[in-house]
């Protein structure tokens, strides 16, 4: 087992914020041991946890997405992964506490992308002001669990609002003991049960929702892209294909 190294420690007025080194590994955490990101240093854009992988997988939802926006930027896997993996030309990032992005370029690998642009402030106050998005991820979380934003009906139809034709919303959530999205009935409401959901084993579901009711998923175009990605990610999306689920 390798030991475990602080690299940094920052104290905000949300809480603290660690950087780990474990082996190849750089742990991000937030408040008491809540590990937050995992970053293999050797390539930044490795997507280490099936949440993020199944996010990604949201992502090839898109035929040929131009611009995303993320509300959340722990330590940037995806959105590394997604400049490196997608066609993006523009990538915006809303991020509440200062020190997040700044440790991530030190410490976590973070690129200076000329096509990443970072904000800092509540994705719930600035979400009015980004651009509109071919794709929109959700990862608002704390040490104590999801962010407000998470079970807000304004704040995620808001979300579906803000993006461009044909887009899509991907939203990691929590899952309740029956597996079931945290808010699941909020959720049916809110997008009409026009949504998929996959079940990751870290205990979330993360959505998948199209910009309107006239959008589908296109499972065999998903199943191509999922193949013919595979070698350069280094591994399979396909277990997380085949739990893919409508709305539940």
């Amino acid at each position: 087992m390798s030991e475990e190294r602080l690299l940094a420690e920052v104290h905000d007025e949300f809480g603290v914020i660690r950087v780990y080194e474990v082996g190849p590994y750089r742990i991000l955490e937030f408040g008491e041991a809540v590990e937050q990101s995992c970053v293999f240093t050797t390539d930044p854009a490795w997507l280490e946890y099936d949440y993020t992988r199944a996010m990604l997988l949201g992502a090839l939802c898109h035929p040929a997405p131009e611009n995303a926006l993320f509300l959340g930027l722990g330590a940037g896997t995806l959105t590394q992964a997604c400049l490196k993996f997608l066609p993006l030309e523009d990538v915006e990032v809303i991020e509440l506490r200062p020190d997040v992005p700044r440790l991530a370029m030190e410490y976590l690998g973070l690129s200076d992308d000329p096509r990443l642009y970072v904000r800092i402030g509540d994705a719930l106050e600035l979400l009015d002001s980004a651009e509109p998005a071919d794709l929109i991820f959700v990862d608002l979380y704390t040490d104590h669990g999801p962010g407000v934003g998470h079970l807000a009906w304004n704040f995620l139809g808001a979300c579906q609002k803000r993006l461009s034709p044909g887009g899509w919303l991907v939203i990691n959530q929590w899952a309740g003991d029956d597996g079931k999205p945290l808010g699941a009935a909020l959720l049916r409401g809110l997008f009409h049960r026009h949504y998929w959901e996959i079940p990751v084993k870290e205990g979330n579901v993360v959505l998948l929702v199209p910009a309107d009711l006239d959008q589908h998923l296109d499972l065999d175009a998903l199943k191509s892209k999922t193949e013919a990605l595979a070698p350069s990610l280094g591994y399979s999306l396909q277990s997380l294909l085949d739990v893919l689920r409508p709305a539940s």
